[in-house]
């Protein structure tokens, strides 16, 4: 008998350490979520069962702020390990192999999209959702094309990495925008993720600056929008991310020579598994607790 408690609390302390491991596990696949095009940090939060107090504390920091932060440091830690360790290879990797890097990018998001349609159809999928997804998609697919017919050239600059940061901060707080979705397109991906990865002061300023305001102004509005109209939400995303993908896809490469489609229709493959593991990993390792 008095080696009951001793062992007892052994197992405790095992177990939350478990859950420790297991929540920064998941932050750092939010962090590769929020960096990796296609993979949708928002949407990991909300498969892991931490979107509902994520927004609670982005919304309220103040009053929440000692209840919900001991629970969400460990997937805080983990979210900046991923976040920062992978956007110095991707910087690398977009730069030295930009069309096979794409494909790569272009796997990710189709293998999400089931989840994607998974969690859009949550609580229901009528005429609404599919007439949100089709004006999304549209209105997105007219926009970037038109932007890309009139090639126009955006100069990095401080107002645009303030975008960017808004781009970023809504990419979690809003599941199932990827911040890389409208930034491709513009050609702001690239060196922004640079400047990520190596420190730069010029990019991670007007980038947190911007993160900060979209996190202030929009966090109750975005979250009172989910719960409020979730399904048409998520299906408007989902069009807005299927146009930007189209708009990225490499074609010119696929028909190169049959050498050239081969890699790329290999990292398109790729991608589509990486992305459907981490889906599987969602699967078993989600909102349970």
């Amino acid at each position: 008998m008095e080696n009951e408690t001793p062992t007892g609390g052994a197992k405790n302390t095992s177990r939350a350490l478990a859950h420790r491991v297991k929540r920064f596990i998941q932050g750092m696949l939010i962090g590769l979520g929020a960096v990796l095009p296609g993979i949708s940090g928002g949407v990991l939060c909300v498969i892991f069962g931490i979107y509902q107090p994520v927004m609670e504390l982005l919304s309220s920091p103040f009053r929440n702020f000692k209840t919900h932060i001991p629970k969400l440091i460990p997937v805080l830690l983990g979210g900046a390990a991923g976040f920062l360790g992978v956007a110095k290879l991707l910087a690398f990797l977009l730069e030295r192999y930009p069309d096979p890097s794409v494909c790569v990018f272009v796997g990710l998001i189709g293998g999400m999209l089931p989840s994607l349609f998974r969690e859009a159809g949550e609580q229901g999928r009528g005429r609404s959702a599919w007439i949100g997804m089709a004006a999304a998609f549209a209105i997105v697919l007219a926009l970037l094309l038109g932007l890309k017919g009139l090639t126009v050239k955006i100069e990095p600059s401080f107002g645009w990495y303030l975008f960017c940061g808004f781009c970023l901060a809504l990419s979690v707080i809003a599941p199932g925008m990827s911040f890389s979705t409208l930034l491709m397109p513009l050609g702001l991906y690239t060196p922004f993720v640079a400047g990520l990865g190596s420190l730069d002061l010029a990019v991670i300023v007007p980038g947190a600056l911007g993160a900060i305001v979209t996190v202030v102004c929009l966090a109750k509005a975005v979250n009172y929008l989910f719960k409020r109209w979730h399904t048409i939400a998520f299906h408007a995303i989902i069009g807005v991310v299927i146009a930007a993908t189209i708009v990225i896809v490499p074609f010119r490469a696929f028909a190169a020579g049959a050498a050239s489609f081969a890699v790329n229709a290999a990292c398109l493959a790729a991608g589509a598994v990486c992305a459907l593991l981490i889906s599987r990993f969602n699967d078993k390792h989600g909102a349970k607790d």
